[in-house]
């Protein structure tokens, strides 16, 4: 899961612009152009140092479209507070898609560790990791809702220098938290004698789990 979040090297490429943003806009005398300048200068120099470390090309793009969006959006509107814009709805965005996906029996933390394990959908089939990855969903769902809860306050009576501050404590630390709960949450909801995450019992007919196929009696 570290991994698939880009760890705490891609949480400081994420936090590098707003900060940027924040400085040059405090340094410049509250000019808007000169964060917009810095929060993009610093952008392009994060985009090209992930390039060279062998990041994803479309990953680096769609980080770096990021800080042009959020610069667009404060330069068009005239108000330094929007270039966080984008980061809120953003986690309104992902609160409701982790909870949806808990919802309708689809619980998203299944889906990452599942496709980083191989095992495509077959952690489905089995009820005691459905019901552990909906569990372990709840938490993150939960990170998105704690962001909101001090990001909107904020955002709504301009605080930039805040929603900096806010943006970095509400980025690694959260997510290292998350990682933390959401694992043990996880292993607390898998029966006594379970084989663990990479090895899903797949469940019977009579939503009981099969027997390895080694051990199953032969019919007569």
């Amino acid at each position: 899961m570290a991994d698939l979040l880009g760890g705490r090297r891609g949480a400081l490429d994420a936090t590098l612009p707003p900060v940027a943003f924040a400085l040059g806009w405090l340094l410049g005398g509250e000019s808007l152009w000169a964060g917009v300048g810095a929060a993009l200068a610093v952008g392009v120099a994060v985009a090209g140092v992930r390039l060279r470390r062998g990041d994803r090309p479309r990953s680096v793009l769609i980080g770096l479209l990021a800080v042009c969006v959020a610069a667009l959006i404060a330069v068009r509107t005239g108000r330094a507070e929007n270039f966080f814009l984008i980061q809120l709805l953003s986690n309104a965005a992902s609160a409701l898609a982790w909870a949806v996906s808990i919802v309708v029996r689809w619980p998203l933390l299944g889906v990452l560790v599942g496709a980083a394990l191989g095992q495509r959908t077959r952690w489905r089939r089995d009820p005691a990791l459905l019901r552990g990855y909906g569990r372990g969903s709840w938490v993150w769902t939960a990170t998105y809702l704690v962001r909101l809860a001090v990001f909107v306050p904020l955002y709504l009576s301009g605080q930039v220098l805040a929603l900096v501050v806010a943006r970095v404590v509400l980025t690694w630390p959260l997510v290292a938290a998350a990682l933390a709960v959401s694992w043990v949450v996880l292993r607390r909801s898998l029966p006594a004698g379970h084989p663990g995450l990479r090895h899903p019992v797949l469940g019977g007919p009579d939503g009981r789990p099969d027997e390895p196929a080694g051990k199953r009696p032969r019919r007569a």
